[in-house]
């Protein structure tokens, strides 16, 4: 973190990123011609705390044509320039796990990509990765890909697809061959959902994982013992999380870890809840957590809430599932935050009428969140919680160095961040409304072009698509 006196303005002398160093000839003769007057950059944010490998300095950032161009305490003429004197600048956040216009039974959720890009880019969410629709077999993928695709042509922010598989008859090879054709190298199965034919068997899996390691592939993972499953019909709110309890997380994860490390697979375990998991894990796994090969997941909601709020009479308004857990499993999530290596929101809201039923076979399970992620973290992990949201997961996914770091030559996807502003959550939807947070997202551009200014989203004809980005 920078000293109070950088806070004020005192400007100290940086080292010279290294990556401005290697840059070559032509590179550096563009930044001599810009210096004379003869060439302009598209846009200078000026001022700020730049966020860089971990710490921050007070350095200038330029963009041209998209792309940031240079990182330097110098100053270049500019087309546009904005003041970012005693903000943070923080490298676009990604999140890892959306799900935009989705279908449960007879509902289909709040948000479509539409709008829920601008209410991540309202969140400094400029990249994100959804999934495609469950496939069991490989000729269903390209179907699949194009289907969800049309829907994402909307979407302002960029995007990628997980593929997702429900107890699939294809080889996992046959499998991984149809989704890397679309440009996806992620997939996501369920160990649960047996009574809608979703769950994957374990003999699946352990295929999979191990063509995994030999691909490069992400194997993204629901981890609940489906046998410790209450399924019944009749389970009211209040009883949500017994029905779903958190041993039911912690074995399957465990499981999975074992083969995992059998097969030098890689696997990606969302949203752990509970934080008995993650310390289980750690103790148990420890090595391959720390060598990437184990990668874990988790939701802002499991940070703030507990199980408690299901006894309250909207207690129907925080089902989602995994579900929330005991206040002690939160405090040790909070305590193991540095195992956690991503944060996904699972975003995935429904109106308050059709979550409002007393039994939980009743409610589409999933909540909203995208709008406040960033800050619900920062408020807990203060600067802990910045490459959570940009590094780790463009690293997880195949999308770094372009996404997920403020380097010369990545996509200009910046987020202003003033941490010591306090926010309020004004939002009659969000099971957040009226907590105050810590930091106002003041600015967010997407490759170089404003999407939100002083914390309101900029409609404009000017802003181009969100992009797909295709992983290899």
């Amino acid at each position: 973190m920078t000293s109070e006196k950088n806070r004020k303005g005192k400007i100290e002398k940086a080292e010279e990123p290294a990556g401005k160093k290697k840059r070559n000839a032509g590179k550096k003769r563009q930044l001599l011609e810009a210096a004379d007057g003869k060439a302009k950059m598209d846009l200078g944010i000026l001022g700020g705390r730049v966020y860089l490998n971990g710490n921050f300095a007070p350095l200038n950032v330029y963009v041209k044509d998209g792309k940031i161009e240079a990182l330097t305490s110098n100053v270049f003429p500019c087309e546009e320039t904005v003041d970012a004197q005693g903000l943070m600048v923080l490298p676009g956040f990604i999140d890892p796990h959306v799900h935009f216009h989705l279908g449960v039974g007879n509902n289909v959720n709040a948000e479509d990509f539409r709008t829920g890009s601008i209410k991540g880019a309202l969140g400094g969410i400029t990249t994100y990765i959804d999934f495609l629709d469950p496939v069991k077999r490989a000729s269903d993928v390209a179907q699949a890909f194009e289907a969800r695709s049309g829907l994402a042509d909307t979407s302002f922010t960029d995007y990628a697809f997980h593929a997702t598989i429900a107890n699939p008859t294809d080889a996992p090879e046959d499998m991984i061959t149809a989704f890397k054709s679309c440009g996806i190298t992620s997939v996501k199965l369920f160990t649960t959902y047996a009574d809608t034919d979703r769950r994957t068997k374990d003999r699946y899996i352990y295929q999979l994982l191990k063509a995994s390691g030999e691909t490069g592939i992400q194997v993204v993972v629901h981890a609940e013992n489906d046998d410790l499953i209450d399924h019944g019909k009749k389970i009211p709110v209040s009883e949500h999380e017994s029905s779903r309890p958190a041993i039911s997380e912690r074995t399957e994860a465990l499981v999975l870890a074992e083969m995992a490390e059998e097969t030098d697979g890689n696997l990606y375990l969302v949203h752990m809840s509970a934080g008995s998991t993650v310390e289980t894990l750690k103790a148990r796994h420890i090595g391959a957590l720390a060598e990437k090969r184990i990668r874990l997941e988790s939701c802002p909601h499991y940070f703030v809430f507990n199980r408690d709020v299901y006894s309250k009479p909207d207690g129907y308004l925080y089902t989602m599932t995994p579900p929330l857990r005991s206040e002690r499993d939160r405090i040790l999530l909070c305590t193991h935050f540095d195992a956690i290596d991503t944060i996904g929101t699972d975003h995935c809201p429904y109106r308050k009428e059709e979550k409002n039923h007393t039994y939980t076979s009743e409610i589409p399970m999933g909540i909203g969140g995208i709008s406040y992620s960033f800050q619900l973290l920062f408020t807990r992990f203060g600067s802990h919680a910045i490459d959570r949201f940009t590094k780790n997961p463009a690293q997880a996914y195949g999308l770094y160095p372009q996404k997920g770091a403020l380097k010369v030559g990545a996509d200009a996807d910046i987020v202003l961040f003033d941490d010591l502003a306090p926010f309020v959550v004004s939002d009659e939807n969000s099971v957040y409304n009226g907590m105050t947070l810590k930091g106002r997202i003041e600015s967010v551009f997407k490759s170089g072009h404003i999407l939100v200014k002083d914390g309101v989203f900029q409609a404009s004809d000017c802003i181009p698509k969100g992009r797909y980005l295709r992983r290899t």
